[in-house]
C-alpha cells in the first residue's frame, strides 16, 4: 500500500498552493541533505553495532 499517482499529484498540488514556486526548490534541497544526513548517521549505529558483535563473538570464543 503506498501513493498513487492520483495521490501524489493531489500532495504535489497542495504543497506548491502552501509554499509557492519560489519556496519548493529550497524546501526540497533542505529535506535531502537532512536525509543524507541521517542515513549517514544511521550508518554509523549500524557500524558500531557489527563492531561490537564481532568484538564479543572473539571475546566468547577466546574462553
Amino acid at each position: 500500500m503506498g501513493i498513487g499517482p492520483g495521490s501524489a499529484l493531489i500532495i504535489g498540488i497542495v504543497a506548491l498552493l502552501i509554499f509557492g514556486p519560489k519556496k519548493l526548490p529550497e524546501l526540497g534541497k533542505a529535506m535531502g541533505s537532512t536525509l543524507r544526513e541521517f542515513k549517514n548517521a544511521t550508518k554509523g549505529l549500524a557500524d558500531d553495532d557489527d563492531t561490537k558483535k564481532v568484538s564479543e563473538s572473539t571475546k566468547t570464543e577466546d574462553k
